[in-house]
């Protein structure tokens, strides 16, 4: 790299910055007034999209698992969906996270055997 490549910050790769829109500065993006906010605002975010990265991975392997569960019960002569089972899991996520529970589990539902 040149010296002027280095002494420039990088700017953020969006649309809006490549087509000569003001740079949005980290206060306007986070949404603080101050810059210690700022910095605690970056740091937690930095935290969800690594919990996000990892929920996403958790969910892949989910589904995953749901599939040999499917396969064997299929194979065996069985249903594909066991409604007791999810109703088991679905108060399980009602009991541990409320209403909302009950939505994240029928996501986490669908996505793992499908529409019923």
């Amino acid at each position: 790299m040149n010296a002027t490549a280095t002494a420039t910050p990088a700017a953020p790769a969006t649309p809006a910055a490549s087509a000569g829109a003001p740079a949005v500065t980290p206060a306007e993006k986070t949404g603080a007034r101050t810059p210690e906010a700022v910095g605690v605002i970056e740091n937690a975010r930095e935290r969800i999209d690594a919990l996000d990265d990892r929920i996403i991975g958790l969910v892949q392997e989910r589904m995953a698992v749901s599939a040999v569960i499917q396969e064997a019960r299929i194979t065996s002569g069985g249903r594909r969906v066991n409604l007791s089972r999810e109703m088991e899991i679905l108060a399980h996520y009602r009991d541990a996270l409320g209403k909302p529970g009950t939505t994240l589990a029928m996501t986490l539902l669908e996505l793992s055997r499908g529409r019923v």
